[in-house]
């Protein structure tokens, strides 16, 4: 099928290999190559739609975005068609990562702003969410690792993408990698910029408060990630997972299933309210992550056993260890007299007393 255009357009679906709209008479093809086939999205600022690349022998689908207004007001308008255009240029820098979505076109047709890009087959994790249930710390930690290492590489080119949350990452079905999509809402950082108050932009479940006062830095995306991180744990919005009377997070209360005590201490560091407080970068995390990284994803539950036998040598060492006690650590129970450049003998009280000690302890053994 192909999918019309022309946001006027009363019945936009038509053949699969149609040059015009049989019912308003628009071109299909965007620059003569790319054919919308069906709509996957909309927002407030523009439609999303499913496309094929028919200037290739193979016909690749890809990704259709049409600047597409709504909103009223000249400086929203304005707002709009500056971040569309920012989308654009990120993408032209940042597609070169393999888990970011590549740029293949930006132009206008029929007084429209359109962007083709890469398309990423897989779910987005808000559908693995919901179709195979809360996440296991070893998943969590596969996705910290994947994701850290593209924030790496977008805070190194100097932008904050603003927008981390599970709709925006996507499961790639072919290689099970992670990759980050939608840069709509990311920024550009300079050091003249950096300090000046700008757009409070983002999902607010997701955004750190440093960003809802339109001051994103880029341990803003850290703590995205952070609660992305206990939203797929939990099955919770972070909103629910958070005590506002207390000041604290209280995710922990609704795992679905353990985590290990070093995982938790990383994401609430990255969950600090205070950007100071919070890690700085991504890849003080990944140190972290992979610092004494536990082998195994649930806290073992340790065994009571029956009776267990000390052996020999252990009852030796902890016999030495009482002597050292006796000899050096205070008053002697019984009077010593030492010899010089002697060995103790065996009429030694100490000796004898840890003697009947050891043959105490190795009798329970037998």
């Amino acid at each position: 099928m192909s999918y019309c255009l022309n946001t006027r357009c009363s019945k936009p679906e038509n053949s699969h290999d149609g040059k015009f709209c049989l019912s308003c008479g628009s071109k299909l093809l965007l620059k003569e190559r790319y054919r919308a086939v069906k709509p996957i999205g909309q927002g407030g600022f523009g439609r999303t739609f499913l496309a094929v690349d028919e200037d290739k022998p193979s016909k690749p689908r890809c990704v259709i975005k049409q600047f597409y207004p709504q909103a009223q007001g000249t400086n929203t308008v304005q707002k709009a068609v500056e971040l569309f255009n920012l989308e654009a240029v990120q993408l032209d820098e940042l597609g070169k990562h393999p888990q970011i979505p590549e740029l293949l076109a930006y132009f206008t047709q029929d007084d429209r702003q359109y962007l083709v890009q890469e398309f990423i087959d897989g779910q987005n994790l808000a559908q693995e969410l919901v179709q195979k249930g809360a996440f296991n710390e070893t998943q969590i930690r596969q996705l910290l690792h994947d994701l850290l290492s593209v924030l790496q590489f977008c805070h190194a080119k100097q932008v904050i993408h603003r927008d981390i949350k599970p709709e925006n990452i996507i499961l790639r079905s072919q290689d099970n990698k992670l990759v980050l999509v939608d840069f709509g809402a990311s920024k550009s950082v300079s050091s003249e910029a950096i300090n000046q108050t700008g757009t409070s932009i983002g999902s607010p479940e997701y955004v750190a408060p440093e960003q809802m006062r339109g001051r994103a830095i880029f341990a803003s995306d850290i703590y995205s990630l952070g609660a992305t991180c206990i939203r797929l744990l939990t099955e919770r919005s972070p909103f629910d997972s958070y005590d506002i009377n207390n000041d604290t997070w209280i995710w922990q209360q609704y795992l679905k299933t353990p985590v290990s005590h070093q995982l938790s201490q990383i994401l609430n560091k990255m969950l600090e309210s205070i950007p100071m407080r919070r890690y700085q970068t991504a890849d003080a995390v990944l140190k972290d992550l992979n610092q004494n990284a536990p082998i195994a994803t649930k806290p073992v539950t340790p065994t009571t056993p029956a009776v267990v036998a000390k052996t020999p040598s252990q009852i030796d060492l902890e016999l030495e260890e009482m002597k050292t006690q006796f000899m050096v650590g205070g008053k002697p129970q019984k009077p010593i007299t030492p010899t010089p450049n002697t060995q103790p003998s065996s009429n030694n009280p100490i000796d004898k007393e840890l003697e009947e000690l050891k043959a105490k302890y190795l009798g329970k053994g037998e």
